[in-house]
């Protein structure tokens, strides 16, 4: 998994409140286990239209926004089912952080373990950073994981709250397995004993 330490990119405002796991990837791209390759159905229920041609007035679809590497969303963002394509979608269209005030607990868990970083902010908070992502290709903001801030394009600064463990995981790129993978030496050495003790087994 990529680290997350800090992060200076487009910020693509989203101001939807319940925006679901269905809206964010719709059901037609679940046949595939894959990762990669998602980003081109990320919202496409909204993003194109009928006719397979993209829609013009959604946001990501603007110029400004073609390469958002943030969206700052309304409440209850990735809500609905608990599929973890949605943030394997954002993740493959070039998404690393999404900000809103609150979150369904799956779909904020699984950014964790897919290297996305879901921010909570106050209602306040998002408005202000909702002002600042509407300013088109000038909608910068930096997100500074070490230092729990975001940073606007005017300078001003935001601080934010994230669970410790999974501030480390994201800094150290670590996933489930990459957890594992930490322990390694221990589990290698634990199979050495069994073996010696148990070479039936």
């Amino acid at each position: 998994m990529e680290k997350f330490t800090t992060l200076t990119g487009v910020a693509a405002p989203l101001p939807v409140v319940n925006v679901d796991t269905d809206m964010i990837i719709p059901k037609d791209y679940l046949k595939t286990i894959e990762r990669t390759g998602l980003g081109k159905g990320l919202f496409a229920d909204i993003r194109y239209r009928e006719d397979g041609s993209e829609n013009p007035d959604f946001v990501l679809n603007k110029p400004a926004y073609r390469k958002a590497q943030v969206i700052v969303a309304g409440d209850n963002f990735g809500c609905g089912s608990s599929r973890e394509h949605a943030p394997w979608a954002l993740l493959d269209f070039g998404i690393r952080c999404v900000i809103s005030t609150s979150f369904a607990d799956i779909f904020y868990n699984n950014c964790f373990k897919n290297g996305i970083l879901p921010i909570r902010v106050s209602p306040e908070e998002l408005a202000m950073l909702m002002d600042d992502a509407e300013r088109g290709a000038n909608a910068t903001l930096t997100v500074d994981l070490e230092a729990q801030t975001i940073q606007g394009p005017d300078g001003g600064t935001i601080r934010f709250d994230i669970d410790p463990f999974r501030k480390h995981c994201l800094l150290n790129g670590l996933d489930d397995i990459g957890l594992t993978m930490e322990k390694r030496s221990a589990i290698d050495a634990y199979e050495a004993k069994l073996a010696e003790s148990r070479p039936w087994a």
